[in-house]
């Protein structure tokens, strides 16, 4: 086994429910092959209720060195210590969000399929910014879609890594890696089927030499 970070990393995004049995899916996942990041997703439930069921998730990433990153809410984010928020292009400024979460949280910002907002989510500091959708999903209807041009335009021009989103699978990954993505970000195809074999499946194209 390599000890190599590969050029590309996995960031994994839950699916809405994570109630019942899915710390011990997470604790699967994470497992059976090298995971850079786990995204807290869940919509539509008040703060405290969140925060409950974020807890032994994110026990689990801290046990594994997974970052743990709260979708759309700096004031989960904050509540929980997270290492990290993705916020879209409705949830605030990542300015705002630095003031209130510090200088060591990572800020991911959803892009879609623009260079503009890319270059100001940059400008404002996020840590990454995250480009998509780039194939049909599953687990989101996707109102934006993104060129694999924009990832290796990123990839040529700025430090700051970039996140390809977007029905992302073991089978259509491969271009997305050599666009030069730093990340791709994965739901469906990990939680729509067993978990640990997804995992494994991208760490085959993620890591070949492994």
């Amino acid at each position: 086994m390599s000890n190599e970070i590969p050029a590309t990393q996995l960031y994994l995004i839950s699916p809405l429910d994570v109630s019942g049995t899915f710390p011990e899916r997470l604790e699967r996942a994470i497992s059976a092959g090298p995971v850079a990041a786990f995204q807290f997703r869940v919509k539509d439930i008040e703060q405290h209720e969140a925060a409950r069921l974020a807890a032994p998730l994110q026990e689990i990433c801290k046990a594994h060195n997974v970052a743990f990153v709260v979708n759309d809410s700096v004031a989960l984010a904050k509540r929980l210590g997270a290492d990290g928020v993705h916020l879209g292009q409705s949830d605030g400024s990542p300015k705002d969000a630095r003031e209130e979460l510090g200088r060591e949280v990572q800020i991911g910002v959803t892009c879609h399929g623009s260079k503009h907002l890319a270059m100001e989510a940059g400008e404002a500091g996020a840590d990454y910014v995250a480009f998509g959708a780039f194939f049909a999903s599953q687990t989101k209807e996707a109102k934006h879609y993104a060129e694999l041009e924009v990832l290796e335009w990123w990839s040529k021009l700025f430090e700051i890594p970039s996140v390809a989103i977007g029905g992302v699978t073991p089978k259509n990954c491969q271009p997305l890696i050599d666009a030069g993505a730093d990340f791709l970000a994965v739901s469906g195809a990990v939680w729509n089927h067993d978990e640990a074999e997804a995992v494994k499946a991208f760490a085959q194209k993620l890591n070949p030499k492994s």
